[in-house]
């Protein structure tokens, strides 16, 4: 078995191992005791559905690359063999912990508030009556039981489903052998926590999996049932298109949504007291291989736990901190009249998403806007902006939309907005050939006495009503012509596909000058220092993975430029390692909401430079796709942004280390007060608010 490639091994963190790090991160809200019970129950669930799309994509890419041969594999700098069977290993562990987490924690403390998980061996006649009734009313038409009989029969399992495997015997005949037989467990058509008639006070429920293994012998007369063990399969997710400058790409990636979930196997969870044998037999009817198992407890799919009832017991939820209104744009008759003034800037979700939605409203109503153009990589089910651009195009305006429909997992809905886009009149471009278009910008051309004026709304993240709920992002409203008609030229090459032709001077864009200005600016950090001059760094992002970067931050900290990194996700980049990365603090905050803003702040001689951005440090953000950073000239703004900055630095409850030696601690400091970043957040946008307008 190859080595990894050791050099490189003390130089940076392989970014799944980082990544499962983050995922671990998320464990860690399940199993805090200060967080209440239903949000750990959900915290089960974000776990659950971050790994399964981890090995959809991850994974599986590691598996392909190992079946494509030695030759290939000596190409890379790692040896996939090694990174999963590594990955099998804290997978494993992880599974382990989580099951301990779940019996010994949540389920005696859902007990202490008389919510009852019950198996079918603890059911009593009026609840086995009920499961019986409730087995053949509902369960009968989706259960398909599959006798499995070797080299003849191999049974399609279903990306992500729940099943049942059976051991059972033939009843008539004894002396013959064990045989095999698989049920799926209709978790995608019921509900996967049934409420029973109880017995005692509070609730009692049942899962799914278990009216199933009560019922299993109706479904195989003349077997004697001797056990069932529940199984899930994982496949391979990603679309693998040809990124060759010829043919469709919509119908390519249309064709390939077609095989998505027929890909082949990733991962098999099972029950880990299933007989050899029998895993054997599925290993060889399924088509996994050793490194694909990974053994579990009784159940499995726990994402479902987003499903989790919670019976109206709101004090076992977060308390509610509901978003504030923006108001320099909340009443305003005409949005546009207060960004010709001021530039303005939101935090969702501590701010109603609601002034981005009316910046396309009002701009489809507005009989003096004559364009709107908007990038969308994701888009919520029922998006009033999306509304709002039909609008416009029904009242006379020309209306651009470009769709990136690599957007993963996303690919299907952005089509369909697409098409329905398009059936409106709306001008709609798709996405590129082997670059995804990941910027967030929309545009607005209105005109105005003294001329045509442009207004544009740039982000951190995504066009999308839904996550503003629940994803923490900033977001500019501007006329700042500096700004605006960079902007504009964004969308020209867009439509066009027509290299700009004045370079980018306040933007930074990606595959112009958003990676050569980045490093340029490091380096202005590292000649200060050199100079003996203050020199900082201040980066906020959610991943921290191209090698680039990261030598250039080590290069940056051996010259003494103090750099603080405040990472959600991935962190590939070593930090507070003597001699390389001393002057390097890392830490993270996973919390209620996910942290998704990226924000850059360069010392700058004094004249600090901030960067809102929707891209991250990964090579694919800087080298492969359309992002945009912008700047935040306005200097009330980069205060605001700077104290937040600070609020997150000063958490005491929710922050993690990400130094080498320390991953995942929690990190103290000398604070009397718990200082909880997102809530203290919340207060002091909301002081700021009160103070604007105090109450009468």
């Amino acid at each position: 078995m190859a080595k990894e490639n050791i050099s490189k091994a003390t130089r940076f963190i392989h970014r799944d191992y980082s990544w499962l790090d983050f995922n671990y991160r998320v464990l860690q809200e399940a199993k805090d005791p200060n967080v209440p019970l239903m949000e750990r129950v959900k915290f089960l669930a974000i776990y659950s559905s971050n790994l399964d799309e981890f090995f959809r994509v991850r994974v599986a890419n590691h598996r392909n690359l190992l079946q494509v041969g030695k030759k290939t594999i000596k190409q890379l700098d790692y040896d996939p063999e090694t990174v999963l069977l590594k990955i099998q290993k804290i997978v494993s562990e992880q599974a382990v912990e989580f099951g301990e987490i779940f019996q010994h924690q949540i389920v005696p403390e859902l007990k202490r508030h008389d919510i009852h998980l019950v198996q079918r061996e603890e059911l009593s006649q009026e609840q086995e009556a009920f499961v019986d009734t409730y087995f053949q009313e509902n369960l009968l038409p989706f259960v398909q039981p599959v006798l499995l009989v070797k080299d003849k029969i191999r049974p399609f399992l279903n990306n992500k489903a729940l099943y049942l495997a059976i051991l059972m015997k033939d009843k008539e005949n004894a002396s013959t052998q064990e045989q095999y037989g698989i049920i799926k467990i209709p978790s995608d058509h019921l509900p996967r926590f049934i409420e029973l008639p109880t017995r005692k006070p509070g609730h009692e429920l049942i899962m799914l999996d278990e009216i199933v293994r009560h019922s299993v012998m109706w479904l195989f007369p003349g077997y004697q049932i001797i056990n069932t063990y529940s199984i899930k399969l994982t496949r391979d997710g990603e679309l693998y298109i040809d990124d060759e400058y010829q043919g469709d790409l919509v119908k390519k990636i249309k064709n390939s949504l077609l095989k998505r979930d027929v890909g082949p196997a990733s991962r098999l969870v099972f029950d880990k007291t299933i007989p050899s044998q029998f895993l054997q037999y599925l290993m060889n009817v399924l088509g996994v291989e050793k490194l694909g198992l990974f053994p579990e407890g009784r159940f499995h799919n726990n994402f479902d736990f987003f499903k989790f009832p919670s019976f109206g017991m709101d004090h076992l939820k977060d308390q509610p901190l509901p978003p504030m209104d923006y108001q320099p744009l909340a009443n305003a008759e005409s949005i546009f009249e207060p960004i010709r003034a001021n530039d303005h800037l939101i935090h969702v979700p501590y701010h109603k998403y609601e002034p981005v939605i009316k910046f396309f409203e009002h701009a489809a109503k507005d009989p003096n806007v004559t364009h709107i153009k908007i990038i969308q990589y994701r888009v919520a089910p029922n998006s009033r902006i999306m509304e709002a651009l039909i609008n416009a195009v029904k009242s006379g305006k020309q209306v651009y939309a470009f769709i990136e429909v690599k957007a993963r997992f996303d690919e299907e809905a952005n089509l369909r907005w697409g098409e329905q886009l398009e059936k409106a009149g709306i001008v709609v471009r798709y996405s590129f050939p082997g670059l995804k278009v990941h910027s967030k910008l929309a545009l607005v051309r209105r005109l105005e006495p003294d001329g045509p004026q442009l207004y544009s709304y740039l982000s951190t993240g995504n066009f999308h009503e839904v996550t503003a709920r629940i994803y923490s992002d900033q977001g500019l409203f501007t006329s700042d012509k500096r700004i605006t008609s960079e902007v504009a030229r964004i969308f020209s090459f867009l439509e066009t596909v027509k290299l700009p032709s004045e370079e980018f001077k306040h933007l930074l864009v990606g595959q112009f000058n958003l990676r050569k200005t980045l490093i340029q600016l490091i380096d202005f950090e590292i000649a200060e220092a050199g100079a003996g001059r203050a020199a900082s760094i201040v980066l906020k992002i959610n991943s921290l993975q191209d090698e680039e970067m990261i030598e250039k931050l080590y290069e940056a900290s051996q010259a003494g430029v103090k750099i603080e990194l405040n990472i959600r996700g991935i962190c590939s980049l070593i930090a507070g390692k003597k001699s390389l990365s001393e002057n390097i603090k890392a830490f993270s905050i996973v919390d209620r909401f996910l942290e998704h803003s990226r924000i850059f702040l360069f010392h700058h001689g004094g004249q600090e430079k901030m960067y809102l951005a929707s891209a991250d440090w990964m090579e694919r953000n800087l080298s492969f796709r359309i992002e945009t950073a912008f700047p935040i000239y306005d200097r009330v703004l980069m205060a605001e942004i700077k104290d937040i900055l600070a609020i997150q630095r000063s958490d005491n409850v929710k922050a993690r280390s990400l130094n080498y030696q320390h991953i995942n601690e929690y990190l103290l400091n000398d604070s009397d007060l718990a200082i909880r970043s997102q809530h203290e957040t919340y207060f002091y946008l909301k002081r700021k608010y009160e103070e604007l307008h105090p109450k009468e």
